[in-house]
């Protein structure tokens, strides 16, 4: 099995770090990570420059550019054949909920599910995590299930683990995700120049974290695994959209 890493906190995150060593003895593993943090990055892709892919002293691949980039292309030039997964992380901070819009984590595996490769983004449930190889064991037994009964169609999955000793860890959730509050205001100041400049605010709290959620399953100690879908269509409203088109 071959199995290509990346992120979106950099080449050099732990998370990352001690998911490869997890992993090298179920897989053959390529790292292909931005070279800087670049959360919040979403699915961008950089087209506006040419990429540059150099390798670090651990092996580790970095590219200077977006969680996206490193996906697409590794998937798409750089590796000799097809990864037969991608996994994203691990995140220092949690991709619950609304976040998963903007997640550079999310968008990593995205692009993996985007070029029909199963694809997992992985996330702590909150910053400055101390527990990675809780969420590290998780993937193992994720992967390991993946290699003994593989998954009768494409996937990807969103998975949350509570940043908790293994031990402590009351097992796994199917979820849906939950909704968050409104993000706080954008935070104004003055440089030192007195120009003035915005820091975007903190996000929201939760504001739909009833049973079934990947923020209750988080809060009672369950990994969460939330399978996404990319179409955004909203079905829904189509009819009533096509009624009013006529009026």
């Amino acid at each position: 099995m071959h199995i290509l890493l990346s992120n979106d906190d950099g080449y050099f995150a732990p998370g990352l770090q001690i998911l490869a060593e997890a992993l090298k003895p179920l897989a053959e593993i390529t790292v292909v990570a931005p070279e800087r943090n670049r959360s919040g990055a979403s699915n961008s892709l950089t087209l506006d420059r040419p990429l540059t892919v150099r390798r670090a002293d651990n092996g580790f691949f970095y590219v200077n550019g977006t969680p996206t980039d490193c996906v697409h292309l590794a998937v798409t030039g750089l590796l000799a054949e097809l990864p037969d997964m991608v996994i994203s992380g691990i995140n220092d901070g949690a991709n619950m909920g609304d976040d998963t819009i903007y997640s550079g984590t999310v968008a990593a595996a995205t692009e993996g599910f985007l070029l029909g490769i199963p694809s997992l983004a992985v996330s702590m449930s909150q910053h400055h995590a101390t527990h990675f190889e809780t969420a590290a064991n998780a993937v193992v037994e994720l992967v390991k299930r993946f290699q003994q009964n593989s998954y009768h169609e494409p996937i990807l999955l969103n998975v949350n683990v509570p940043d908790l000793p293994q031990q402590e860890i009351k097992g796994m959730a199917v979820t849906r995700l939950g909704r968050r509050h409104k993000a706080e205001p954008v935070i104004r100041s003055t440089t030192p120049r007195g120009e003035t400049v915005y820091w975007v605010g903190a996000a929201g709290a939760a504001q739909d974290a009833g049973t079934g959620t990947d923020f209750d399953a988080v809060e009672n100690g369950l990994i969460s695994l939330t399978p996404l879908q990319i179409d955004l269509t909203q079905y829904a409203q189509m009819d009533a959209l096509k009624n009013w088109m006529h009026k």
